[in-house]
């Protein structure tokens, strides 16, 4: 796994999800600033975890396409049900 790549496609994904962006909420008293919805990924040696979920190991090959995905330069597929815009 090259590291190095996953995490420079991870900062250009966020930028394509509008990190540091806010979005107009509108309210019933008028609207306010909302940041979008973010998702940690921790990147250990023999493993990952997504979110609060459970740890991933890298032989999975759910991990191993979640992975090749990004250094694909796209968002995780199996996110993009739920995350259709990105995250």
């Amino acid at each position: 796994i090259d590291f190095d790549l996953v995490l420079e496609n991870v900062k250009d994904l966020n930028v394509l999800a509008g990190e540091g962006l806010s979005e107009i909420e509108h309210t019933p008293r008028g609207a306010r600033l909302r940041q979008p919805e973010s998702l940690p990924l921790t990147l250990y040696q023999d493993g990952m975890v997504v979110g609060n979920g459970p740890f991933r190991p890298y032989e999975e090959p759910s991990t191993q396409q979640y992975l090749q995905d990004i250094m694909d330069g796209y968002f995780p597929s199996e996110l993009q049900p739920r995350y259709p815009n990105g995250i």
